[in-house]
């Protein structure tokens, strides 16, 4: 009888849960899936400890995990839900096995859960178990690319780049490329959740606070992010076969918060309406708008922000969204994200035991709770409670802070019968995403083989060929790179090479791993062309120093190997960085180079390589740079690349995916449609199915013939922007439909770019000649599609515009005979003209010839003392004047073809014209009156 009514409980749940709420998209019927049912079922029969354990993601610190580790008990005692493994905790050893090694300790917690199922079984604690239901662990991992301090595992596995270098690609199947690598290579381990990809919008470069971004997001253009976001994702559930959760971050958005939510609460001071468009893009892109659920994210991991857009007037006691219920619920109520919560979207909380949280909630440090912090974020929204390290005020570890959240929790659940729909709603979407992993909980279902660790390691040639593909050229362009560096090092030349050393470990006892890129630079430059390999470079033309190494020269303290004799012999100097902020260390020894020894750089080729954000030099920094290139990556396979562009063997082909001001490099600018492209143009008649229409739009060759009352369709080609990339989604494209000839008429119609390509349909009026062009500003040549229509049908012919590129002296000009529909395409006067209406120019003429002849006018009357003349012969004038201009904004047929044969002379025209009538208008007035009189 208990079963029956927790079912029929849960099944109320279930219907409240995936049933349609806020703005859904009409017609919309989630159904439940096989995992929900299955969820549901197992949820019945679970106890409340069991339940409540669910919610939580845990840490732990070491690789221990026997029964009298803090890990064991939580597993076995509090059921936890699963634990995020970090290299901080010491959770990865520095083994050449290491990935043999985790696996084993994911298996060894994931038979602990097992374990804690199976009654009469001793628990850690030492008394017998009475069972319960295995539930497998979330077993997660942050693993952004670049190595430390992003990658919790430096070691075993295949270096990813990081997202930026991937952006730089303007590829999305190079994203999904690397999430395949990465999906692969986790589940062969035996994570089955990862945390990324972070699809973050760096629309706003910040290098105003203490650390950023930087690499760790794929660009600046909210589009882009997401179409990489979608494939990265993509990759992961395919490399994974599916047995790997991701959970995108930094939800909804931190790319323009003011600073690093893990230290403080952030703010970000946007609209709803630029929150929509900048920061929640992306989390878009993944949630909605695809049919491919291997595109979507299985959860979303919400950071601790506060945002003006949902929450108002930020105040000091403004909590994060995070912790804000109305805010969250207004949040995942668009319609962009209610439906794939309603189909059972995870919300993750991103740390609870982050110092952020700490100070906002407990300003001076001395009464933390967490379990009233926890609990608010479990009732603000959140499903899955990260809690990282969390400590409460009082307790002596995390772990007695843990379970006394677990205890806390467990007496609500008992006590309030509202906490406990919310612990079983949020349990629902738990179980249901783990019986998509694995739809049979059994041990051999959750662990990995053993076998499959022969998959890892091995794709770094993937890695390798996105380097290749990514390396941008920052300053100069490469014409002026051309003229000034028009060689690379010759035969005898000697090179200096000058680097920060970047820390990193993979365990607090672990042999230091610190990267030293000028060493690395010069070993792959040795390795490439020295002895043994054409023998350009000789090993003791090549040297390699630190910024400890600068700071020593310029202090006069030492001069570690010869190093002011190698800076003063030297032809080339290569600066290799991660930190050259503005105020760094780094770049004051930088600018104290050139400006206390200036004798040690002149008439030298210094070459800069940003082997982070290429945004963080200032202007006057990348002056000093002969050249300066954008790497993104300190992974091997970058620094061999950086060499191989240093020495000319390959060209640098990425673009920079992020604004640049130093240089004037504006994002925005660049993803709009190059002004120097001609739009392709192509129609198929409505009989044709709109899948069909790629197809049978480039098949010109095939006279389509269509007729008056017809419903046509008109697309364009890809329209590129000034990268040479197809423009983002959603960019506005005009199209002129221009029927003059014989109705008069020109019509204009918008619509968004999908794919670079914009689509429209129209119904063909009447018989009579039709063009049809486009426009997607800035760009503003396209082909030109003619129809003349007539009793039995017409044809689609195509003419093809040339035109001179931005900044050229000649004129563009039509492919065809120019006809009087037809005048010189490119100007904006041409432009209106064309259309049959007058340009400002033609306002700015008609307003000085309005104004002389009214001042003749005036003058004529004052001369002749006639008071009849003043004022209102002249207004009359003026009256007329200005009402024959706006005859031309009318569009009527007559006047608008007039238009188009004449441009501006007729206009001007119709303008006489006008002041004509009006003095003669008042003159008739003025006769009309004097009979009255005489009468």
């Amino acid at each position: 009888m208990k079963f029956l009514v927790n079912l029929v409980l849960l099944i109320s749940i279930l219907t409240s849960l995936f049933s349609p709420v806020g703005k859904v998209e009409a017609g919309k019927n989630y159904q439940t899936t096989p995992e929900q049912e299955k969820a549901l079922l197992l949820l019945a029969k679970m106890t409340a400890e069991e339940k409540v354990g669910q919610l939580f993601l845990v840490n732990y610190q070491g690789m221990d995990t026997t029964s009298e580790s803090n890990i064991s008990k939580l597993i076995e005692e509090q059921h936890i839900g699963g634990v995020i493994l970090r290299a901080d905790n010491d959770n990865f050893s520095m083994t050449e096995a290491l990935p043999a090694a985790t696996q084993n300790m994911i298996q060894e917690l994931q038979v602990l859960a097992w374990r804690s199922s199976i009654p009469g079984i001793k628990s850690s604690s030492g008394g017998l178990q009475s069972g319960s239901s295995y539930i497998p662990l979330f077993v997660g991992v942050s693993q952004e690319g670049d190595l430390g301090p992003y990658d919790q595992i430096i070691n075993g596995l295949t270096p990813i780049p990081s997202a930026m270098a991937i952006g730089a690609t303007w590829k999305p199947a190079n994203a999904e490329l690397v999430g395949s690598v990465l999906g692969t290579e986790l589940s062969a381990i035996g994570f089955n959740l990862l945390l990324g990809p972070s699809l973050d919008v760096l629309d706003l470069v910040r290098t105003d606070i203490g650390d950023d971004l930087g690499v760790r997001t794929f660009g600046g253009d909210p589009f882009w992010v997401g179409e990489m976001g979608r494939a990265f994702i993509k990759g992961v559930h395919a490399g994974s076969n599916n047995k790997i959760l991701v959970i995108s971050k930094h939800f909804p958005g931190r790319g323009g918060s003011d600073r690093l939510p893990e230290d403080e609460v952030a703010t970000v001071r946007k609209s709803l309406e630029q929150l929509k468009q900048i920061e929640l893009s992306p989390f878009f892109a993944v949630t909605q708008g695809t049919e491919n659920t291997q595109e979507r994210t299985d959860g979303l991991l919400i950071s601790h922000i506060r945002y003006q857009g949902f929450q108002g007037n930020i105040r000091a006691t403004t909590r994060p969204v995070s912790f804000d219920a109305t805010a969250l619920d207004q949040l995942l109520a668009l319609d962009q994200l209610s439906g794939w919560r309603q189909q059972g979207g995870l919300i993750v909380s991103d740390d609870l035991g982050s110092p952020a949280v700490s100070k906002f909630f407990a300003p001076t440090g001395t009464d933390f709770d967490a379990r009233q912090v926890v609990r608010t974020a479990l009732l603000a929204g959140n499903d899955l409670l990260y809690l990282g390290d969390i400590l409460s005020s009082g307790d002596d570890s995390s772990y007695t802070t843990i379970k006394n959240i677990y205890n806390y929790f467990l007496q609500k659940y008992n006590e309030d019968p509202v906490f406990q729909q919310r612990v079983d709603e949020a349990v629902l979407r738990i179980l249901t995403l783990k019986y998509k992993l694995y739809p049979l909980f059994s041990l051999n279902s959750v662990n990995a083989p053993e076998s499959n660790l022969e998959s890892i390691g091995g794709s770094r040639q993937v890695t390798f060929d996105i380097a290749r593909q990514a390396v941008s050229l920052v300053s100069p362009t490469a014409q002026e790179l051309n003229a000034d560096l028009p060689n690379p090092p010759q035969s005898g030349e000697k090179l200096v090479i000058i680097s920060n050393v970047i820390p990193q470990l993979q365990c607090s006892t672990c042999p230091d791993q610190s990267i030293f890129l000028a060493a690395q630079l010069k070993d792959a430059i040795l390795r490439l062309y020295g002895p043994g390999a054409g023998e350009l470079v000789q090993e003791n033309q090549v040297s390699a120093y630190s910024f400890a190494n600068l700071q020593g020269l310029l202090d006069g303290v030492n001069n570690v190997d010869n190093f002011y004799a190698n800076l003063d012999e030297a032809d080339w100097i290569v600066i290799a960085f991660t930190e050259l902020k503005t105020n760094s260390a780094e770049s004051l020894l930088f600018q104290r180079l050139f400006s206390e020894k200036p004798d040690l750089t002149r008439n030298k080729r210094v070459v800069g390589f940003a082997f982070n954000a290429p945004y963080y030099p200032d202007a006057t920094d990348i002056s000093k740079f002969t050249a300066y290139y954008a790497v993104y990556s300190k992974t091997p396979e970058f620094i061999e690349i950086a060499a191989r562009v240093l020495f000319r063997e390959l060209k640098p082909i990425g673009i920079l995916p992020v604004s640049v001001s130093s240089i004037g490099y504006d994002l925005i600018t660049a993803t709009t449609p190059d002004p120097n492209q001609v739009i392709p143009l192509m129609v198929v008649s409505s009989s044709e199915a709109e899948s069909e229409i790629d197809s049978a739009a480039t098949s010109l060759g095939q006279p389509l013939i269509i007729n008056a009352g017809d419903n046509i369709f008109i697309q364009t080609g890809v329209i590129h922007d000034h990268n040479g990339n197809p423009v983002p989604d959603g960019t506005v494209a005009r199209f002129i439909i221009d029927s003059q000839a014989s109705s008069g008429l020109v019509e204009q119609m918008e619509a968004q770019t999908e794919e670079g390509v914009a689509r429209t349909n129209f119904r063909i009026p009447e018989s009579g000649l039709i063009e049809l062009s486009v426009t997607a500003d800035p760009a503003t040549v396209s082909q030109i599609l003619r129809i003349e229509i007539t009793g039995t049908g017409g044809k689609v012919t195509s003419i093809d515009p040339t035109f001179s590129p931005t900044g050229s002296n000649e004129e563009p000009t039509q492919a065809s005979t120019s006809t009087a529909n037809n005048p010189i395409v490119g100007e904006e006067i041409a432009k209106r003209h064309e259309r049959g209406f007058p340009d400002i120019l033609d306002w700015i003429l008609s307003s000085i010839l309005v104004s002389l002849i009214v001042s003749a006018v005036y003058t004529f009357g004052k001369t002749r003392r006639k008071k009849f003349w003043n004022p209102w012969l002249p207004f009359a004038t003026g009256l007329g004047g200005f009402s024959g201009y706006l005859l031309s904004l009318i569009g009527l047929g007559f006047i608008t073809s007039r238009i188009q044969q004449n441009g501006t002379f007729f206009i001007l025209i119709m303008v006489v014209i006008g002041c004509v009538l009006g003095v003669g208008i008042a003159y008739l007035v003025r006769i009309l009156k004097r009979m009255e009189k005489v009468v």
